[in-house]
């Protein structure tokens, strides 16, 4: 499927994040488990204020960006989204020390699992620590399913599992089969010590940008289905999993938020525009088209959990970030990618969060 046409299907994406409930950004612990944030602090509510001293690395000397995010190597004239830090409100957001963040987890396995928003941020936390120790021994493996990058040097590997549903595709007589009550996948994510999971945007894909052709929804095999149901349910069999398959003594477990899309320029009131073009973030700390559904899906399903899994509540800062995306300054100038993000760009956030989150627990 060529870029362009995915980018195209991406738009669909826009439909289903219209908010339904309050503006709510509750990431302090789960069912009474330790919390990301410390001291009464919570991260994710802040501003984007100017601070170029935040840029962490230059896209022409990491050699893990692939070609649809690197946006300045495609063109994008301005330079300006380089610019911005996440400011909390209450507190300072410590800076990346990729050596410190290496020195941590030495001898440690972090795998990323979910679609292209984790292949986003797996790179952007590989480049950032490459930064730190630009003259450290590295290996770097790219394939389909299973990706890795390890700093020898330190016996760290970070790896990156392509899945976006989180449950299996199952080949059946009848085609590709999304099934909802099964994740045999996960026996690929064993005996990591930290898992940072994501799934949304392929759940409500349509067409020939549709990962599957029937779903089994328990023993009922259907053509079609409520996308915000099916996400639901599969999502509660990932914390099925999670539960009887983690333990948290020996594995730390994220789930990386749901990633915003810009295609429609009406949630923040440019009804005519897209991300095309944009230069700055919306200022202050709302969007005015409030939460996705997913978001809140989201929150309910990891209340009812019995492990802890911190949540990266990065939507609403994301949201924020209309200019942030490669829109055409990608391999591949004929589409509008109003979906994934440039590096170095927004995930270098999201994974500085990451890095708090960690720090300060």
């Amino acid at each position: 499927m060529g870029f362009s046409f995915r980018v195209i299907a991406l738009f669909l994406i826009s439909l289903f994040c219209q908010a339904s409930a309050q503006n709510f950004h509750n990431v302090t612990g789960l069912r009474g488990k330790k919390p990301v944030v410390n001291g009464g602090c919570n991260f994710f509510i802040g501003t984007w204020v100017v601070d170029p001293s935040n840029h962490l690395y230059d896209s022409s000397s990491c050699p893990f960006i692939d070609s649809e995010f690197n946006c300045q190597k495609y063109g994008r004239p301005d330079t300006q989204y380089l610019k911005y830090a996440w400011k909390p409100d209450s507190c300072a957001l410590p800076r990346f020390d990729g050596k410190d963040f290496l020195n941590r987890w030495k001898g440690k396995k972090i795998m990323f699992v979910g679609d292209s928003l984790s292949l986003n941020m797996w790179e952007s936390l590989a480049c950032m620590i490459h930064a730190s120790v630009p003259n450290a021994k590295t290996s770097f493996l790219r394939k389909e399913s299973l990706s890795t990058v390890t700093f020898q040097d330190y016996g760290v590997t970070i790896q990156l599992y392509r899945t976006p549903y989180l449950v299996d595709i199952i080949r059946e007589n009848v085609g590709r089969v999304l099934t909802l009550d099964s994740i045999v996948a996960g026996n690929a994510w064993k005996g990591m010590d930290m898992l940072i999971f994501n799934s949304w945007h392929w759940w409500i894909h349509t067409g020939k940008s549709q990962g599957w052709d029937y779903i089994r929804d328990g023993p009922n095999l259907v053509k079609n289905m409520d996308r915000l149901e099916a996400y639901t349910k599969g999502l509660t069999t990932w914390a099925r999993w999670v539960d009887l398959n983690v333990d948290p003594s020996k594995t730390k477990v994220f789930f990386q938020g749901i990633s915003p899309t810009h295609y429609q320029g009406k949630e923040w009131n440019q009804p005519k525009r897209s991300c095309s073009g944009q230069l700055e973030p919306l200022a202050g700390s709302t969007y005015p088209a409030g939460l996705p559904q997913a978001a809140n899906i989201l929150n309910s399903v990891l209340k009812k959990m019995n492990n802890p899994v911190y949540l990266l509540d990065i939507t609403l800062l994301s949201q924020l970030r209309k200019d942030a995306h490669p829109s055409t300054y990608g391999e591949d100038h004929s589409g509008n990618d109003c979906s994934h993000w440039c590096l170095p760009g927004l995930p270098d956030t999201w994974n500085q969060l990451l890095y708090a989150a960690l720090t300060n627990n």
